[in-house]
């Protein structure tokens, strides 16, 4: 079954890639296809490289966004149900510590980093809706379209070198995403204590 789904989404091209990717971060694992899949649809039509990576990465968003909301409204139970109680424990202390970079880091990491549990804890720890899109928008367009531009670069040498070493990618890319998104976390606490710094301001 995942054969054919994988035939008929490689078919489509762009949609086809955001189904994959919806479903992979949604219902189904496919671990490593839609990386594989942007590299190859890339080699064949290099012109198309930022339309695979964007809708590899609207697919993979849209998926997240799914389970985030299953788990919002389901709460903690809805939780338990699906992950192991030391693992909630452990990813629950991580957003308490590191709040939306939990989320950013592994949207960036390949297998066998898992993902989805972190969307899940999103939605149970009530991350608002604006930080979850932005951070999963962030961490999959980083590498989605990493892997579509250095496959552009690259062509075939590009998936050799993603699979010898994807670790290394990753945690480079990781780590490009963790600064970015301290910098725009840091400048959004900036702009909100000025504006609350103004308020008290304008009445007097």
């Amino acid at each position: 079954m995942l054969r054919k789904i994988e035939a008929f989404a490689m078919g489509l091209g762009g949609p086809g890639l955001f189904l994959l990717a919806f479903l992979d971060s949604s219902f189904i694992a496919l671990p490593e296809v839609v990386d594989i899949l942007i590299v190859w649809t890339v080699i064949e039509h290099p012109d198309r490289w930022l339309w695979y990576g964007v809708m590899a990465t609207a697919g993979s968003v849209t998926g997240s966004y799914l389970l985030y909301a299953l788990a919002r409204r389901g709460g903690e139970a809805f939780l338990r149900k699906r992950l192991k109680e030391h693992h909630i424990t452990r990813g629950m202390e991580l957003f308490r510590r590191y709040g939306v970079l939990a989320l950013v880091v592994p949207s960036l990491l390949p297998p066998p980093v898992p993902f989805k549990p972190f969307v899940l804890m999103a939605g149970v720890a009530g991350m608002p809706r604006t930080r979850f899109l932005i951070a999963v928008t962030t961490g999959r367009a980083i590498r989605y379209i990493g892997e579509a531009l250095l496959a552009l670069l690259y062509g075939q040498r590009a998936l050799s070198y993603l699979h010898s070493h994807a670790t290394q990618v990753s945690l480079v890319l990781a780590a490009a995403g963790a600064l970015g998104a301290l910098a725009y976390f840091g400048y959004w606490k900036m702009r909100s204590g000025q504006t609350k710094a103004r308020g008290p301001r304008e009445k007097r």
